[in-house]
């Protein structure tokens, strides 16, 4: 009865929570506070639906399969800054990976864009951060020479766990120096992340 009792037990902490507890992201205090400004909004989306913050290929599905809980925040400044912090937990650590791996492949499908004289370009690069990660550069170039205009963002992954942290607005030539903020914040959610992820 014993065994029976710890495995039951065993098979239940492995499971992968089907829920993020309030308060379980980084930006949910700040985004809770009450914002005068009308120059800055912060959004707080809790729907499984939401897209992917970082989607080269603009579509509503991209790793959307397999998903039993997500959050999202966006903070959105006037005129053109933007960032996001965006947590899925899938059914399984494998729905997690395919879900990164849909991501790699339109990083690749949709790599770049022409808008006028100018065309927008998505590059990524793996980066040492949970069990697997990139750094993903989205830059608007003029010619060969980086425009004013992009995104930078950190993916990562962790068990079942999808991370994404991202800001968009008036960069200019791409530099590692760029990820610093996103690369802490993913830091510290991979720190605490195992509470509700199977890891």
């Amino acid at each position: 009865m014993t065994n029976l009792l710890l495995a039951g037990a065993l098979a239940l902490a492995a499971a992968p929570a089907d829920t993020i507890p309030k308060g379980f992201l980084l930006w949910e205090r700040a985004a809770a506070k009450k914002d005068d400004n009308p120059e800055t909004n912060w959004a707080v989306n809790r729907r499984i639906t939401a897209r992917l913050t970082v989607n080269p290929c603009d579509k509503n599905a991209l790793a959307s399969a397999g998903r039993v809980a997500a959050r999202t925040i966006v903070y959105t400044s006037v005129p053109d800054f933007q960032k996001s912090e965006q947590v899925i937990l899938y059914s399984s650590g494998d729905q997690a990976t395919q879900a990164l791996a849909e991501l790699k492949a339109a990083l690749r499908t949709c790599a770049s864009a022409k808008t006028g004289g100018f065309a927008y370009r998505y590059s990524a690069k793996p980066v040492t951060l949970g069990d697997e990660a990139l750094a993903v550069t989205g830059q608007n170039y003029a010619g060969r020479k980086p425009a004013i205009g992009g995104e930078r963002a950190i993916v990562s992954r962790k068990g079942n766990a999808l991370i994404l942290y991202s800001q968009a607005g008036e960069w200019g030539k791409p530099a590692k120096a760029d990820f610093t903020a996103q690369t802490r914040d993913a830091t510290t959610m991979l720190g605490k992340i195992c509470a509700i992820a199977s890891c």
